[in-house]
Parts: C-alpha cells; sequence; structure tokens
C-alpha cells in the first residue's frame, strides 16, 4: 500500500474504533459522524491505490463511491453521505444533532461503515495484483 493512502486506511480504522466506544457510551449522533469520517477515509485510501492519483477534495462519499464503481455499497454511501453536516450543525440538522440519532441508527451507520471498509479492501487488495 501506498504511504498516503495506508495513512488513511489507518485512521479510517481508528475512526471506526472512535465510532464504537461513542456507540457504546450513547454519544449516538458522535458515532454516526465518525462512521462518516471512518469511510471516507477508506474510500480515499482506495482511491489513492486504485486511480493512483490524489483523491478529490470532497466529503461527499456518493462521488467517491461512483468514481470507483462502488455500487454495491450505493445505499450505504447515500445513507452515510448526509452526516458530515447533520451531526454538527443544526441549521443542517433541523434540529440539535445530538438529538437526531438514537442507538438503532447509530448501529446501522457502523454497519454501513464496516460494509464500506469490506468492500475498498477487496479493491485495493485486487489493484495490488
Amino acid at each position: 500500500m501506498r504511504p498516503e493512502s495506508e495513512l488513511l486506511w489507518k485512521q479510517g480504522l481508528e475512526d471506526l474504533k472512535t465510532a464504537e466506544v461513542l456507540l457504546e457510551t450513547g454519544r449516538y449522533y458522535a458515532s454516526v459522524f465518525f462512521s462518516h469520517q471512518a469511510a471516507e477515509k477508506f474510500l480515499k485510501a482506495a482511491f489513492v491505490e486504485v486511480k493512483r492519483e490524489i483523491y478529490p477534495k470532497t466529503h461527499n462519499l456518493v462521488e467517491l463511491g461512483k468514481e470507483l464503481g462502488l455500487y454495491e455499497v450505493m445505499e450505504d454511501l447515500m445513507e452515510l453521505n448526509p452526516e458530515y453536516s447533520i451531526t454538527r450543525y443544526p441549521d443542517a440538522a433541523n434540529g440539535l444533532p445530538a438529538e437526531m440519532h438514537s442507538e438503532f441508527t447509530a448501529k446501522k451507520h457502523l454497519e454501513r461503515a464496516r460494509r464500506v471498509m469490506l468492500i475498498c479492501k477487496k479493491l485495493i487488495e485486487s489493484s495490488e495484483r
């Protein structure tokens, strides 16, 4: 793995662990945010490995997924995508972000981020052959 993608991947794993810890402690909105962050870093690491160029300066998971042809996790990307803003800003959430997620939604978003990780891992491994 290239150094720049390896760092992204490792930080994605850390973000995933952070999402898990926040879920366990009941900080559901923050868990969702870190699930988004993990997925974004996995996508960007895959982008660097597959395209052999720097990833686009975006937080749009759907855009990154389309660039990589990851249509099998597109539903996951679409669900995670708005959380970059919704989990942080009351105007984007149409209310207090801390009240916008439950244990159920945090678990679902964590599962989505894990699926993104697995598909990106397969994509990276196939690009290394």
